[in-house]
């Protein structure tokens, strides 16, 4: 099983109506099966205004010890 079929599988458990994971690995040095991108659609997404992934190995979270300060708001969707 490829990374992008183990990151579609995982998604696929937020049961969205549409689920696309790209391979951007191209795009960047470090190699193939590096980098993504995930367009998911789901009712579950208009529940909350914003959702960030910081993704980290248990050795570089060990290391850090805290993901980064999020930005201000800048609006997204008024209701």
């Amino acid at each position: 099983m490829t990374m992008q079929q183990r990151i579609e599988s995982t998604l696929a458990l937020l049961q969205p109506e549409h689920l696309q994971v790209l391979d951007e690995s191209h795009m960047h040095s470090r190699g193939s099966q590096t980098h993504y991108k995930a367009v998911v659609v789901s009712e579950l997404m208009g529940e909350f205004h914003a959702l960030a992934l910081h993704t980290y190995t248990p050795q570089e979270w060990a290391e850090i010890d805290g993901a980064p300060a999020s930005p201000t708001c800048a609006g997204g969707s008024k209701h």
